[in-house]
C-alpha cells in the first residue's frame, strides 16, 4: 500500500470519527436541540448577558419553514464544493498537461538526436 493510500485512509477514518463520535458520547443530550448552529448558540449566549440586546441587521430573505432553510443551506454548501472541485480539478489538469507536454518535448528530442546521430543542436564545425 502506497503512503498516499495509507494517509487517504488515515483522513478518512478521522473524518468519519467527528462525525459519529459527538452521537455515540451522547455530547448535546443535555440540551433541547442538541445540534443547533452557530447563529442559534450565539443568539442564545447574547439573550443571557444582554436581555435587551437589539440586532444591528435584520436577514434579507427569511425562509418560511426549517426544512427549506436547510434545503438552502445544502445548496450552498453543495455550490461551494462544486466550485472547489472544479478550480482543483482545473488545476490538476494543467499540472498534468504541462507535465506531458514536457514529456513529449524530450522524447521528441531524443528521437531527433537518434536520428541525427547524436549531432542535433551541434555546429557543422562541431560535428566534424
Amino acid at each position: 500500500m502506497s503512503r498516499n493510500t495509507k494517509i487517504n485512509i488515515l483522513l478518512l477514518v478521522v473524518v468519519a470519527a467527528l462525525a459519529v463520535l459527538p452521537l455515540a458520547l451522547g455530547l448535546g443530550d443535555h440540551k433541547e436541540e442538541p445540534f443547533t448552529g452557530a447563529d442559534g448558540e450565539a443568539e442564545t449566549a447574547i439573550t443571557e448577558i444582554e436581555p435587551d440586546y437589539e440586532p444591528w441587521f435584520s436577514p434579507l430573505y427569511e425562509p418560511p419553514s426549517g426544512e427549506i432553510e436547510s434545503a438552502l443551506f445544502s445548496l450552498q454548501a453543495a455550490l461551494g464544493a462544486g466550485v472547489l472541485a472544479y478550480y482543483f480539478g482545473l488545476h490538476r489538469g494543467r499540472r498534468q498537461g504541462a507535465e506531458r507536454a514536457l514529456k513529449r518535448e524530450l522524447e521528441r528530442e531524443r528521437e531527433a538526436e537518434s536520428v541525427s546521430g547524436g549531432t542535433a543542436g551541434k555546429s557543422p564545425t562541431e560535428q566534424d
